[in-house]
């Protein structure tokens, strides 16, 4: 992807947006936990954090050391699920307790995740979490403090949701896949324009409607990678929907999150086979975790 000055100005406009939705402001202090290099992610987020009167404390990881949380007092951090819940538990083995800390909202970014494992998040550290999906070609889409969609910066993109067959547009409310295209002002400038571009991720739209947050674009479901749906006796299903069964109620007292799972077989016979991760395999009721699963 090649980028303009002006395209890191809309960049940078877009997750400002985001901040702004999820009550972030002047006197924040957010650590990143994106990496900086290729990813435009972390940078535009940092240029948004300069324009808003945010502090940026670009990690690039989050596993950087717990001191940082008593040093700095961060009121946010932005990490994908497994990043937050990882540094919760790191926090808590060096004798601090995440629902105590500075921090006050969370942003979830980077990949999709199930509502089961946000709200885990949430309850690690009392406080709540809000999604983003970001992408190089620009999408960037936030969801606001109400939690009912993403925001779509419909004056700087255009969404399209065609069928799986990308032969048609499909009705809001339809899972399909999003097709963007770049939109500019008269005179300005951009390095990659895009038309009918196929992200090859999947969403669904929920509302054109006015949001109860007062904003006026267009709302999407968390989208999800097609490379990580499968297809199996004609019936889809993704990794967000396995990770939706290790993160259920019951589950968490017992394990760390962490799964991998195996899709194998023929036309005749398929297996999902699911490994979980567990604190102590001693003290797992692993028939309980395999029923709730």
């Amino acid at each position: 992807m090649f980028l303009t000055g002006e395209d890191w100005d809309r960049y940078s406009e877009k997750y400002a947006r985001s901040f702004v939705s999820q009550n972030f402001g002047p006197g924040d202090k957010v650590v990143v936990c994106a990496s900086y290099g290729m990813n435009v992610g972390a940078s535009t987020m940092t240029l948004a954090a300069q324009k808003m009167g945010m502090t940026i404390i670009p990690e690039g990881k989050c596993t950087f050391p717990v001191r940082i949380m008593k040093n700095y007092q961060p009121t946010g951090i932005v990490g994908s699920v497994f990043k937050l819940i990882r540094l919760a538990r790191r926090m808590e083995k060096e004798g601090m307790n995440p629902q105590e800390s500075s921090i006050k909202r969370l942003v979830a970014g980077g990949e999709s995740f199930a509502e089961e494992s946000r709200a885990y998040v949430e309850k690690l550290w009392d406080v709540p979490v809000y999604n983003t999906y970001g992408s190089t070609e620009g999408t960037m889409c936030g969801e606001c403090h109400e939690k009912v969609g993403l925001h779509v910066p419909e004056d700087m993109v255009h969404l399209d949701v065609y069928n799986p067959q990308m032969e048609d547009f499909i009705a809001d409310g339809e899972c399909g896949r999003m097709v963007l295209t770049t939109l500019l002002s008269p005179g300005d400038k951009t390095g990659t324009l895009l038309l009918n571009y196929d992200t090859e991720d999947t969403t669904v739209v929920v509302s054109r409607d006015k949001c109860p947050c007062g904003r006026t674009h267009m709302r999407i479901l968390n989208p999800e990678r097609e490379a990580e749906t499968a297809w199996v006796m004609g019936a889809p299903f993704n990794r967000v929907d396995i990770e939706r069964g290790v993160f259920q109620t019951g589950n968490m007292d017992y394990l760390t999150g962490e799964y991998e799972a195996f899709l194998y077989g023929d036309e005749e016979e398929v297996t999902l086979r699911v490994s979980m991760e567990c604190h102590d395999v001693k003290n797992c009721p692993q028939e309980l975790v395999q029923e709730n699963f």
